[in-house]
């Protein structure tokens, strides 16, 4: 069953907690873009997305990318409470033998779409899916969720402009637009606002909404499912280590892990 708005909040927190102790057992990670992304994914697997942990073949599934790879610990944590596998698991991010690899990888986990994390390529990989289940004649949806660093990319764009003009409306991508990147701001490295405009002018639906308002990225979410003829982009505007005030809005936590002191006070911010 689909969880409320307030099941789906006591979700995030629980996944925020997994990040910070996944990330600081393992000694290396990503938390600041994992801990920005929780509400999206969390809404997905939780609430929108059509999927069966049980059977995660389904050839009726909606398919979900995860194309900024480094933000995979929150993508585990959401399997892992989805029921993918068993939570027991999440410590093991990082370690040798591990399935829990540092990017998503199909070799380990066989019920992701692909392996990601080249970033650049989500949106591509998406887009050859999306197609494929158009020629299948299948209502299944294909999400694809981004970072805003990697949409600087050349692909990214050519990839836009492609599911624009061939029309691919089961096709949803989410940019976690927390405007951070591993060297600085977005906008010191290679501005990309106006970023709505930019792909509403490549024939997309356009979405923009505060991306940590578990009710607002739903509906936003629900919405990209009725829009007919055009791909549906959503600008989910986040911060950077949400939910931890020292990591909040700092570039410094795109890739360092959490010192076990800094993991205690993260915890107890979090209240879990």
């Amino acid at each position: 069953m689909p969880l409320t708005i307030d099941e789906l909040k006591a979700v995030c927190r629980t996944m925020r907690r997994d990040i910070i102790e996944m990330i600081t057992t393992a000694g290396s990670g990503h938390p600041g873009g994992s801990l920005s992304e929780i509400e999206i994914l969390a809404a997905l697997y939780f609430r929108v997305m059509r999927h069966d942990p049980k059977n995660p073949a389904w050839a009726a599934r909606d398919r979900f990318l995860l194309s900024k790879g480094h933000g995979c610990p929150s993508l585990y944590s959401a399997m892992a409470h989805a029921g993918y596998f068993d939570p027991t698991l999440l410590p093991t991010l990082r370690k040798l033998g591990s399935p829990l690899q540092g990017h998503p990888d199909r070799r380990f986990i066989p019920a992701l779409e692909a392996s990601t994390g080249s970033l650049g390529n989500g949106l591509s990989i998406g887009i050859g899916i999306a197609q494929a289940l158009r020629l299948d004649k299948t209502d299944a949806r294909v999400w694809v969720l981004l970072g805003d660093g990697e949409c600087q990319e050349g692909q990214v764009l050519e990839a836009a402009m492609y599911a624009g003009a061939h029309r691919l409306n089961n096709l949803t991508a989410i940019v976690d637009y927390n405007k951070k990147q591993l060297d600085d701001m977005v906008k010191n490295i290679l501005p990309l606002d106006p970023l709505g405009a930019k792909f509403a002018a490549m024939d997309w639906h356009v979405l923009e909404i505060d991306g940590h308002n578990i009710q607002l990225v739903v509906e936003a979410l629900e919405e990209s499912k009725k829009v007919k003829g055009r791909p549906t982009a959503i600008i989910a505007h986040t911060i950077t280590g949400k939910g931890v005030s020292f990591m909040e809005n700092d570039p410094k936590w795109h890739g360092v892990a959490p010192t076990k002191d800094e993991a205690a006070r993260a915890l107890a911010e979090l209240g879990v």
